[in-house]
């Protein structure tokens, strides 16, 4: 309890000052902040390009920094909401059968580092889902299959999977919920955009003259990311794809941190941070949140002592969260639901 009450009361502050500077950003946006705040698409294609934006330009010009700080600062925010939105919301964590055939693979996929854990986690999903026969042995099928190349090649599957996972992301966002309007095309359009540039490597000669390469904060510096990457990729092709996870991380993190709890809301104007706050304590629970400060504050720490040891620290312990995302994606498509949909009956 004890824990809990402190992690409440340290929120609070700057819980309060950020509803403040969002007040006076309002203010100042005079007749302009009448259709943000009314308007939930709106609101959320202007968030989603803005922040697409932020992370095409720091890949180009600051993507060492960015894959050294982007898990250390959004990492364990980012997992919080993948629980909360996948998980919790849901009730699949009021499924007991679900805990023995997603949750114990993905726990032995982070002990063990070994991705055809994960993918076992996502054939638990497909037994224990409620659909028709046809989904599931479609998934089955597909499960499968990428089960037996894990097996057969589980290095190749874990560098291709931490590729994918990013835009799993961003695939379970543009699936979200059922839309009137066509706004959220613009950060996907976008999202596309930079990584086809990014591949393309149109922009080599200006992360060369910008210098981006050279940088190496704790000893990440691109020799490491290429060995993790794009191991055995030669040439500026593995490059392009180490900027490329740069940008497509940050863009995994804002759509959980920023974009998904936005549109899983019923209502279309905003809340402040205050009512957030309650209602992520309300979904997930005092002792939850209370961890996942104490996580965060503990890796912000380390990192400030030994920014390499503290990344791949937290990197290490959340493996399973990806593999999560693709459980849960499962089993929203074989009880054919929109993840928005499997949310509206939970407690908000």
């Amino acid at each position: 309890m004890a824990v809990a009450t402190g992690a409440r009361l340290a929120l609070e502050g700057p819980v309060w000052l950020a509803d403040r500077a969002r007040w006076l950003w309002l203010r100042a946006l005079g007749p302009l902040a009448k259709p943000l705040v009314r308007r939930r698409e709106l609101r959320v294609a202007l968030a989603g390009t803005s922040m697409i934006a932020l992370s095409f330009a720091g890949a180009v010009a600051l993507p060492m920094w960015l894959l050294a700080l982007g898990p250390v600062v959004w990492g364990t925010p980012h997992v919080l909401s993948d629980l909360r939105y996948l998980w919790v919301r849901p009730g699949w964590h009021r499924r007991w059968a679900l805990w023995l055939l997603v949750v114990v693979p993905l726990a032995l996929a982070t002990l063990t580092a070994h991705p055809a854990w994960g993918f076992g986690a996502a054939i638990g999903a497909i037994v224990g889902a409620r659909g028709s026969l046809a989904r599931k042995s479609l998934a089955l099928a597909l499960a499968l299959a990428l089960l037996w190349v894990a097996l057969a090649y589980p290095a190749l599957t874990a560098v291709v999977f931490a590729h994918a996972h990013n835009f799993i992301g961003v695939a379970i966002f543009w699936a979200w919920r059922r839309r009137a309007g066509k706004l959220h095309y613009l950060p996907l359009a976008l999202f596309a955009l930079g990584s086809l540039v990014l591949v393309s490597g149109a922009l080599d000669s200006a992360v060369l003259a910008l210098g981006a390469l050279g940088t190496n904060p704790g000893g990440l510096d691109v020799y490491y990311h290429l060995a993790s990457l794009s191991p055995g990729v030669e040439g500026m092709l593995g490059v392009r794809l180490v900027l490329l996870f740069a940008f497509a991380q940050s863009v995994h993190y804002a759509v959980w941190v920023r974009l998904v709890p936005e549109e899983d809301r019923k209502r279309e104007t905003p809340r402040t941070f205050a009512a957030s706050l309650r209602a992520l304590r309300a979904d997930l629970g005092p002792w939850v949140l209370g961890a996942a400060i104490v996580v965060t504050l503990a890796v912000a720490v380390w990192a400030a002592w030994d920014v390499f040891a503290a990344r791949n620290g937290y990197l290490r312990m959340v493996l399973f969260h990806g593999h999560l995302e693709v459980a849960a994606a499962c089993l929203l498509f074989i009880e054919g639901m929109r993840p928005r949909e499997s949310t509206e009956g939970a407690p908000a």
